[in-house]
């Protein structure tokens, strides 16, 4: 992947970003002191993060897939893309299906320098990059590459992983609510869900750390992760921590209290 202009248009680099403090934890490159400083204090407070982030995105490189070997969904809603870490959505669900499409969806301009590695797409499939904010998700479904490339008529997958934890209530329902809303029966809604359920403190002081970054975080509880989904159909084993959805070999030895994230798929009635 090339490297995008150190400072694309519309950046701020002088305050921590979600996406690259999430980058500087998982040992990546795209991002700048004030990320780093957050991140190492975040670090330090729960030395776990690295595992955590590592299996949140390891779930939606298992939902994609679940999607679209079992359930046949050959299009996807990828909403806070974040930085691009291969694989992606649409290297994990092309591999089971080359014609497949994928929407990413993201607001921050690095993410934006990195867009052309997210449209890599295989000759038979398409990919296309909206930015757009979630809290505007009018935007998103009014965009010409959401227009283009989802054909709503068919089962879409939206895949919401990461992100909810920054979305504080009562806007959380009505933008996942109005994101399903045009979707036809038989799509599919995966999210992740952060909860502070397993670890309070450690995760608490995390919060904490990411509150005095400018970014207020909502954690949730089980019953409150769960309501997420009410009127859909879960898939089995439900809502779960994040690494005992239908995990793998890499699951294997991760402690529960090291990860703070609830996990589902669910399908649209």
């Amino acid at each position: 992947m090339n490297t995008p202009d150190p400072r694309p248009s519309g950046l701020v680099s002088s305050r921590a970003h979600s996406a690259r403090v999430y980058d500087y934890i998982l040992g990546g490159k795209d991002h700048y002191p004030v990320d780093a400083e957050a991140g190492e204090a975040m670090r330090q407070h729960w030395p776990a993060l690295p595992v955590h982030m590592r299996e949140n995105r390891r779930f939606m490189h298992r939902a994609g897939r679940v999607l679209a070997e079992e359930h046949g969904v050959r299009q996807f809603l990828d909403i806070g893309t974040g930085l691009p870490t291969s694989p992606n959505l649409h290297e994990v669900v092309q591999e089971v299906a080359p014609e497949s499409h994928v929407v990413y969806v993201d607001h921050d301009p690095i993410v934006l320098a990195h867009a052309r590695a997210l449209l890599r797409s295989s000759p038979e499939g398409a990919t296309a990059y909206v930015d757009a904010d979630m809290h505007d998700p009018d935007a998103i479904l009014g965009s010409p590459e959401f227009r283009d490339l989802i054909d709503l008529d068919q089962p879409v997958g939206l895949m919401v992983i990461g992100i909810m934890h920054f979305i504080l209530p009562p806007e959380d329902r009505r933008l996942i609510a109005r994101l399903l809303a045009p979707l036809p029966s038989g799509s599919y809604l995966a999210m992740t869900i952060g909860t502070a359920d397993f670890a309070p403190e450690e995760v608490g002081r995390v919060a904490e750390e990411y509150r005095q970054q400018s970014m207020p975080m909502a954690l949730r509880d089980l019953a409150t992760a769960t309501s997420f989904f009410d009127g859909m159909d879960l898939l089995d084993p439900g809502v779960t921590q994040v690494h005992t959805w239908r995990p793998g070999p890499e699951q294997e030895g991760v402690e529960g209290r090291d990860i703070a994230m609830y996990g589902a798929v669910a399908r649209k009635r």
